[in-house]
């Protein structure tokens, strides 16, 4: 019979833009792992990733097999639900970064790629088209849960005030000779900052940062932004002006959350997340990175949508989730049917209660220690670090004497 909670060995990414060393969560809650090795200080470390997919699969701990092929094996694990829309798969991909597949921990310190996450029909082209570069066939919705202080760029500036930061010295050359100012417009002009060649976005870049804050309106921090951003990726990279004049900025505080639709424009700028997205890989880029990495501005273009159009409808709210027995459990909830996410935090002596989940779910300790006890009179121990896959319509019982935090995706 096969086990339906097991202790799992997750993969981490070493790009660029993560954490150097110790400084990465992603890092040290992946060191955690028995058999994971101790941190190279010298590396940097991006992701953590917990799931199936394939590029940075997970392992059992106790056998070393791999998780997807455990469930091909054992699909009831999955629950019939999700079986019969994804078979037996997690549906999901959470990760743990310094930014932020599946399910994951980030931690990054410079900009990610300015991006966007094709929707299910140009997935399928692309994946028709150019199976060696977008090799799904899914959307990729997200959410990022800050674990620190989490800076990222999220959707798109109201149109009013785009239109009113475009009235600025420097800026009336990017608007094209039309009427109305519409999300139609707003492509065009995200265009043109994409295309414009380097030494001209520098330039222009230089002019906005000699005009006083106080014609920015609502958006005085421009040109301080600016000027930070041209540090990372060099002062003539296309994303500086799109970030900084057309999307959201927005500075969240742990526990926080934004949901980035599959094809919504987006980048993380710099903090610690777990971050959790539906099963798929694909992702279109065209600034805060090489010019020899990214991707065509006519394809990023044909992918843009305009959703959300402010700060506000980008957050996703945190509520109170009947999963949890003692009231100690949270849920983030996007409005799709890939995932949601439960946080639990327990105080010292303190204990909560998962009523069973009828799908898959991925769990990880982000803080303090415990244990968790399932039926058949098992206990688990609970670290910080740890990850474990469960099974579907198992309860879990958590306990602490000295205080424990855990994130858990799910489907069902």
């Amino acid at each position: 019979m096969a086990e339906a909670v097991v202790q799992l060995r997750c993969g981490v990414k070493n790009d660029g833009w993560g954490k150097q060393g110790k400084e990465s969560v992603a890092a040290q809650l992946w060191s955690k792992t028995p058999d994971n090795g101790p941190i190279d200080d010298s590396q940097h470390y991006s992701e953590m990733w917990m799931g199936t997919y394939p590029s940075n699969p997970s392992y059992l701990l106790s056998t070393g097999e791999h998780l997807g092929e455990y469930l091909k094996k054992h699909p009831e694990l999955v629950g019939k639900s999700v079986h019969d829309r994804w078979g037996p798969e997690i549906p999901f991909l959470p990760k743990a970064s310094e930014e932020a597949k599946n399910y994951s921990i980030l931690s990054f310190s410079k900009a990610l790629p300015l991006q966007i996450h094709p929707d299910l029909k140009l997935a399928a082209q692309l994946n028709k088209e150019h199976p060696e570069k977008y090799g799904d066939t899914m959307h990729k919705p997200e959410i990022a849960i800050a674990l620190s202080k989490f800076e990222l760029f999220a959707g798109w500036k109201p149109l009013k005030d785009i239109e009113a930061l475009f009235k600025l010295n420097h800026l009336s050359k990017y608007i094209p000779k039309s009427g109305e100012f519409n999300d139609e417009t707003l492509r065009q002009v995200c265009k043109a900052l994409l295309s414009a060649p380097a030494k001209e976005v520098e330039q222009t870049s230089k002019d906005l940062q000699a005009i006083p804050e106080s014609q920015f309106g609502a958006y005085t921090y421009i040109p301080g932004l600016l000027a930070r951003l041209a540090k990372q990726y060099g002062e003539g990279d296309n994303g500086n002006l799109v970030s900084a004049l057309l999307m959201n900025y927005m500075t969240l505080g742990p526990g926080d959350s934004v949901f980035v639709p599959a094809d919504s424009i987006h980048a993380y700028l710099e903090g610690d997340i777990v971050e959790c997205m539906a099963r798929s890989d694909n992702v279109i880029n065209t600034g805060f990175c090489p010019a020899a990495e990214r991707d065509s501005v006519e394809l990023f273009g044909q992918a843009l949508t305009f959703v959300p159009h402010n700060s506000q409808d980008a957050l996703l709210p945190r509520r109170k989730s009947d999963k949890g027995m003692h009231g100690k459990t949270d849920v983030y909830a996007p409005p799709i049917s890939e995932f949601s996410v439960l946080c639990t935090a327990l105080g010292a002596g303190e204990n909560e209660t998962h009523k069973a989940i009828l799908g898959p779910s991925l769990l990880i300790v982000t803080k303090g220690c415990g244990q968790m006890k399932f039926p058949g009179n098992q206990t688990a121990e609970l670290k910080e670090g740890y990850v474990f896959f469960v099974g579907q319509g198992i309860a879990l019982d958590f306990v602490t004497d000295k205080g424990m935090a855990l994130y858990r995706a799910y489907a069902e």
